[in-house]
């Protein structure tokens, strides 16, 4: 099917039209507006200012009602029963789910309090739920003060016009979604089941915890995962992962560039039958990476961890008590040494590439997180679905390949240069997958990919078998992956492409949410 319109970016102050993307399959269009170099959508509803009410919950009516009739709020959507918990192994017969009770903080701790001095990474310690990779991206949440704020809103209490109700924002494919919660939580023995604080009357990550818990169907719907995951959903960024066996010979100065760019960045280890403090099959988030030098001039990578269970650390080289800091400046001794059972450590940056498996960084400067003199890339959005039958053709080698969406951009010349190759973000992403957890899908995330094709000039009708058996894509992610989301970075000439999004099997059905990123010029 051909669309008769195109895909539009305008400027603001009633310049010229630029037709920037033409679409074969049938989308949800957003028209984007173009604001002092900024992409940002014409309707307010579903910004940062403006966040889609989640399944139409208002939390400030709701709070209001509350208030006034003197009653604590109960959520009908998400409530304290097993269906919040899940199917299989938060189901009913579990053994975390027997002898489970829901209760209030104000019924668990006197003069609870939502925050205790700051929100800090400190205030994050992992339960008795498999998911670390949720709560690495809390702890390196709390490291940038202007994305907590959006996503933890501060002006919430339980002593203040309390009504046992708060709320928390998440971004989702393209929108900013605020979401309600009750504050009834699960317990056993008067004990959090969950997610809680070093600071035991402190309520703030527990509840985020079970807001995320709610937006992805059930607490079981938070098994298992990798942390740039929700560092998207907490800032609405782009995230690319790095297999650290392959890794790039540049990849501790990304590192230091993102964490100094205030991005965000977790990893992730795979299997580890040593006894060195890693824990196999684990997230933890990155805190710092450093560069130091010895007293005989020579210097050494470091990279700082943190085990969301707050204990458990490194043994080798560097860690806590070694005799390598014996080696460095009493200064910089001071400021890097510190000792204490909190989950965190410093570990080789060579030591780090052997042990773990793959580091994700969540660029947030391509979101519209910060303030729009930040902003140096245009977004375009689609939102499309790949059904059986129809748009669901597998991956490249399959005769039904062509069958799969379609999505034509034109990448425009920077200063009229033909010759000069044009970055490009493409991020694709499968929607709600978490969800069918619920529905009995062991495994909710499908193998997905996408490839980008050149296209002649004007060429506005869907390609067909033939054209995909006479030519190759100009560039693809490396493989496909059963992700959330899959991201690559391109350097194009000037010219008309064609991205085609697909499944690895043909006739798998999901909804997708394509990113594409280009520079304003």
């Amino acid at each position: 099917m051909v669309l008769d319109s195109c895909y539009r970016l305008r400027e603001q102050s009633g310049r010229s039209t630029v037709e920037l993307l033409v679409a074969y399959h049938p989308l949800q269009y957003r028209e984007l507006y173009i604001t002092s170099g900024v992409a940002s959508k014409m309707a307010a509803i579903g910004s940062v200012n403006n966040p889609v009410k989640y399944a139409d919950q208002d939390f400030e009516k709701l709070k209001a009602e509350h208030l006034a009739s003197g009653t604590l709020f109960e959520d009908p959507v998400f409530p304290a029963a097993q269906s919040s918990m899940g199917q299989r192994k938060l189901g009913p017969r579990s053994k975390k789910a027997q002898g489970l009770e829901w209760k209030r903080p104000t019924e668990m701790r006197k003069n609870p309090a939502f925050i205790v001095d700051g929100a800090e990474r400190d205030d994050i310690r992992q339960g008795r739920l498999g998911d670390c990779w949720f709560l690495s991206s809390i702890a390196c949440l709390t490291m940038n003060k202007e994305c907590l704020y959006r996503v933890v809103p501060q002006d919430q209490s339980f002593k203040k016009d309390y009504a046992g109700i708060f709320h928390f924002m998440f971004w989702q494919y393209g929108e900013w979604v605020d979401v309600v919660i009750d504050d009834r939580l699960p317990t056993k023995n008067n004990k959090l089941l969950f997610v809680k604080s070093e600071t035991t009357k402190e309520f703030w990550s527990t509840l985020l915890e079970k807001a995320y818990a709610k937006l992805n169907g059930s607490y079981e719907g938070l098994i298992s995962g990798y942390p740039v995951e929700s560092l998207q959903d907490f800032t609405g960024g782009v995230g690319e992962d790095f297999k650290l066996q392959s890794a790039p010979a540049d990849l501790f100065q990304k590192l230091q560039k993102a964490l100094k760019d205030h991005s965000l960045v977790c990893c992730n280890t795979a299997e580890n039958p040593d006894d060195d403090g890693i824990v196999e099959y684990h997230a933890y988030s990155i805190i710092r990476a450093e560069e130091v030098t010895l007293k005989d001039g020579s210097t050494v990578q470091l990279i700082r961890l943190r085990n969301p269970w707050g204990f458990q650390e490194w043994k080798g080289a560097w860690s806590d008590g070694s005799n390598e800091w014996n080696n460095v400046d009493d200064n910089i001794r001071a400021e890097l040494h510190v000792q204490r059972e909190e989950g965190e450590y410093w570990i080789p940056f060579s030591d780090f590439l052997k042990e773990f498996y793959r580091a994700d960084i969540c660029d947030i400067s391509l979101s519209e997180t910060f303030s729009v003199d930040k902003f140096k890339w245009l977004l375009t959005e689609f939102h499309g679905s790949w059904k059986k039958g129809q748009s669901s053709g597998g991956e490249l080698a399959l005769d039904t390949f062509w069958m799969n969406p379609q999505f034509r951009i034109t990448v425009a010349a920077p200063g009229g240069d033909t010759s000069k190759e044009c970055p490009i973000i493409v991020c694709l992403t499968q929607k709600d997958r978490r969800r069918k957890i619920l529905e009995g899908v062991k495994e909710p995330f499908l193998e997905i990919g996408f490839y980008i094709f050149k296209v002649n000039p004007g060429d506005t009708i869907q390609l067909q078998k033939e054209f995909f058996k006479n030519n190759s894509p100009v560039a693809c992610v490396d493989d496909f992956y059963d992700d959330r989301d899959v991201t690559g970075r391109f350097q194009l000439l000037p010219g008309d492409y064609v991205i085609v999004a697909a499944t690895y099997k043909e006739s798998e059905e999901a909804d997708f949410y394509l990113r594409v990123y280009t520079q304003k010029n």
